[in-house]
């Protein structure tokens, strides 16, 4: 039972539904919205207390690509909280390449940098007392039906993760969608590595699937954006069966993940193999580097590469 949760990236999608379901839960007395951007998140807070009738919801500002402002931003919690939903990151689209002050590109700052220094802080400071809830995808395991081929790292090496934090490893033929799962990939690794770490404590991986609603065509290339949201969302998908879902399922998984005891930690838990909806599995079933203890510590250093200790 999580009474006060955490979530970043929250003012906007799937942050801000998983906040609106959190709060008509019973037991939740508070709803911390971790945004970037204090107008967005005032209005964000606004809107939910209309929806909801419930004044649970407080913010805390910082952005989750630029290390120091995590770091400021948990020094303004005073007291621990129960869980933390990583929901910030995305696709990010034409600046995902460009490289931040910490060495790791923005697509990987946005979706690791700030969400594993969050975590490593809130643990250090003894802020975090029960749970949390990793954002992936099933790009990491790949959706042949849509020739979304899985991550295949030669070795899944320390340097190998690394490359994929900064870049290099794509080359000059970049891609952000492609990119996207690598990333996802090597923030999985770190969680499952966490939930070996700290046994008292619930690290669970989830995947939204294909939610429909979000803000995330937002970030993509104008023409990839156009088909996915006038072509594959609305008419694809739904012929095709168990492709997409409602923004409200999407989060529902969030919810359930981070709060429902049958989900374990130290597990993936994403759609069944080639699917994109429906009922979530233990994707190690089938993708079965994730059980690589190896392969999970070297993600954790080759993200601690790029962290400055503070």
């Amino acid at each position: 039972m999580n009474e006060s949760i955490l979530i970043t990236g929250a003012n906007a999608g799937l942050g801000k539904e998983t906040a609106r379901q959190l709060a008509l839960k019973k037991e939740t007395k508070k709803v911390i919205l971790f945004c970037r951007n204090q107008v967005k998140a005032e209005a964000a807070k606004t809107d939910l207390e209309k929806q909801t009738g419930k004044q649970v919801f407080e913010i805390i500002i910082g952005d989750v690509s630029e290390e120091n402002s995590v770091r400021k931003a948990v020094e303004q919690l005073k007291e621990p909280i129960d869980a933390v939903i990583l929901n910030a990151g995305g696709v990010i689209g034409k600046t995902a390449a460009k490289i931040t002050p910490s060495g790791m590109n923005v697509l990987a700052a946005t979706n690791i940098l700030g969400n594993v220094i969050l975590v490593e802080e809130l643990i250090k400071r003894d802020l975090l007392k029960k749970a949390v809830l990793s954002v992936s995808a099933e790009a990491v395991p790949g959706v042949k039906m849509l020739g979304m081929k899985p991550v295949a790292m030669k070795n899944s090496s320390v340097d190998e993760f690394a490359a994929v934090l900064d870049g290099s490893y794509f080359g000059d033929k970049f891609e952000a969608i492609q990119a996207y799962g690598y990333v996802k990939y090597a923030l999985t690794m770190w969680t499952l590595l966490m939930a070996r770490k700290y046994p008292h404590l619930k690290f669970v991986v989830m995947s939204p699937g294909n939610t429909g609603g979000t803000n995330a065509p937002d970030s993509l290339p104008p023409a990839m954006k156009f088909i996915l949201q006038y072509l594959m969302m609305p008419i694809v998908f739904p012929l095709i069966g168990e492709m997409v879902h409602k923004l409200e399922v999407g989060a529902r998984r969030f919810v359930d993940g981070v709060s429902d005891e049958r989900y374990k930690s130290g597990v993936f838990y994403a759609s069944k193999e080639g699917k994109l909806s429906g009922d979530v599995v233990d994707q190690s079933t089938f993708y079965t580097d994730l059980k690589n203890a190896s392969f999970q510590d070297n993600a954790d250093e080759a993200i601690h590469r790029f962290i400055k200790q503070a």
